[in-house]
């Protein structure tokens, strides 16, 4: 089973820029591009095969063409399929916000939670994102700060650079900053509950829903983990929980992969440019791009001067 282009699903949201057009090669009709959905069979953006045999099939309907063993055994004990991998341009910062964990919300929005984690791809000088909490808070003091406008005061800062990493538990209160682009590798959800907007309106005027009683109920009103920091240049893990592992690999010169039956896997070019080499087929990959390759067992290569992020179950 041979790798696959994927054509990602656009998202315009308000926040968004258009680095994701001028500096990813992102092709879209869209004036802003906040998210690209690399790898989604969600129901509200799904990414397409671009070429080939399946070109014009959305990922859902590939894979139910090739069967359930591209998937691999570790997917398939999944209800859904397990991830969702975006990439993201903050022109402006995102809302303050939280997803729930896998029991809320398969109880109240009938799909997985969201557990993530984000890859800085670049960021402006002095940008910053909200991360968790400075110190432990009360449910009744998170709801009051709420009502009052005061929550910014007691979440955490944090300062971004290229190549830093942040791992977003579900139940973690947290938003990305103005001028921060990220690659995002997620459970497949998008429940996601507003709790401060900055006080924006959407296109018609309106101010955009906040969701206080959902995000009181799953919010962890703690300090999150360390970010792991500076991750440029070099192979290293980026992320390994029961939902998803993503690494990083910096490729000069020549690299070996393989995949087996466990598990699909996800290749995002992030920087550079190469040639995916499987199976006597090559493949041109350059950044910004998204591979889909199936579960089986097989080695493949990259060749050039590119970084990924490979992620799998």
């Amino acid at each position: 089973m041979k790798p696959v282009l994927l054509k990602p699903a656009f998202k315009d949201y308000l926040w968004g820029g258009t680095k994701l057009k001028t500096e990813f090669g992102k092709q879209s009709d869209l004036d802003i591009v906040a998210e690209s959905w690399e790898l989604s069979t969600h129901k509200d953006g799904q990414s397409v095969v671009a070429e080939g045999e399946f070109k014009g099939l959305k990922l859902s309907e590939y894979l139910e063409k090739i069967g359930s063993e591209a998937i691999g055994t570790k997917a398939q004990r999944f209800d859904f399929f397990p991830m969702l991998i975006k990439f993201i341009d903050a022109k402006g910062s995102l809302s303050i916000q939280v997803h729930p964990d896998d029991a809320y919300a398969l109880e109240h929005e009938k799909e997985f939670g969201k557990t993530e984690v984000w890859y800085i791809l670049g960021c402006e000088e002095g940008s910053f994102l909200y991360y968790g909490f400075e110190h432990e808070i009360s449910k009744e003091e998170f709801q009051k700060r709420i009502a009052e406008n005061t929550l910014l005061e007691v979440l955490h800062k944090a300062p971004v650079k290229k190549g830093d990493v942040f791992f977003i538990k579900a139940g973690t209160v947290h938003a990305i900053g103005a001028g921060i682009v990220i690659c995002e590798i997620q459970q497949n959800s998008n429940s996601t509950y507003r709790v401060y907007d900055f006080g924006r309106r959407d296109a018609n005027g309106n101010l955009r829903p906040l969701h206080i009683e959902q995000a009181i109920a799953v919010s962890k009103l703690c300090p999150a983990d360390e970010p792991v920091r500076n991750l440029c240049g070099m192979d290293a893990p980026i992320a390994k929980c029961e939902y998803f592992t993503a690494e990083k690999y910096a490729v000069s010169g020549e690299k070996q992969f393989s995949v087996n039956k466990e598990s699909f896997q996800s290749l995002i070019a992030v920087d550079g440019e190469g040639t995916l080499e499987f199976d006597g087929t090559s493949y041109p990959i350059k950044k910004g791009d998204s591979y889909f390759i199936p579960a089986q067992e097989a080695d493949y290569r990259v060749t050039g001067n590119c970084e990924l992020i490979l992620s799998y179950v």
